[in-house]
């Protein structure tokens, strides 16, 4: 659904950018080429196709990442944290109700 000179008018106005008429007009081409090819993209068939873990997976089957393992690696200090808290209840911080 491509958009008219008018939307692109009131998006800047939404935005408070002062954007002129050549301006407005540019950026109306613009955009609507951006939704262009987002409607292209999106009427390619993508079924069966199994998502990339890494973009060079693509061209190498045998990448690997670099990825520590998920260990802990740090002491829990919840208890020290909520010392100076004004209020704490089961290892959560207490706050005035602010919504009725």
């Amino acid at each position: 659904m491509p958009l008219s000179l008018t939307d692109v008018i009131r998006i800047a106005q939404l935005a408070q950018l002062e954007i002129s008429d050549e301006q407005a007009t540019r950026t109306l081409g613009q955009l609507n080429d951006i939704f262009t090819l987002v409607e292209q993209m999106s009427a390619v068939d993508t079924s069966g196709i199994e998502p990339l873990n890494h973009p060079v997976a693509a061209y190498m089957q045998d990448v690997s990442l670099r990825l520590r393992q998920d260990e802990v690696t740090e002491a829990n200090g919840r208890d020290e944290y909520q010392k100076p808290a004004p209020a704490t209840a089961d290892g959560l911080y207490l706050v005035p109700q602010v919504i009725e």
